[in-house]
């Protein structure tokens, strides 16, 4: 067990959660209320969706590196495992980008690619 790992991942997930939180509270609200965004797709519904899972996605991340940092942190430490956290974050990052886009912003397709990937090498690492 590694102390300092453990906290550093509680910090992370501490972050994450502000940071999505006070910047949908203080920043993204007050930016969507501007009228000169851009208009994607024949309006700005699009430019709203994909900065909102942008700002949300930087959380997933964090908090994948906070499980990271966990695992790190853990006697029974392995490759596969931290592996494996990549491809839970990365199929999440995917599900996101394909909800919130309404499958518009393609790079949820790489992101479940990359996702399969880790899974398939955390079996074999």
């Amino acid at each position: 067990m590694n102390l300092a790992l453990y906290i550093a991942a509680a910090l992370a997930v501490i972050i994450g959660l502000l940071h999505s939180y006070l910047g949908e509270r203080y920043i993204l609200i007050r930016l969507f209320r501007r009228n000169d965004l851009p208009k994607l797709f024949g309006g700005t519904a699009f430019t709203i969706r994909t900065l909102r899972f942008v700002w949300h996605i930087l959380t997933v991340a964090w908090w994948g590196f906070a499980a990271i940092l966990f695992q790190l942190g853990r006697a029974d430490f392995s490759p596969g495992k931290i592996a494996l956290i990549i491809g839970i974050t990365f199929l999440l990052t995917g599900l996101i980008a394909f909800i919130v886009s309404r499958a518009k912003h393609l790079a949820w397709i790489i992101f479940v690619i990359i996702g399969g990937i880790s899974f398939y090498a955390a079996q074999i690492l």
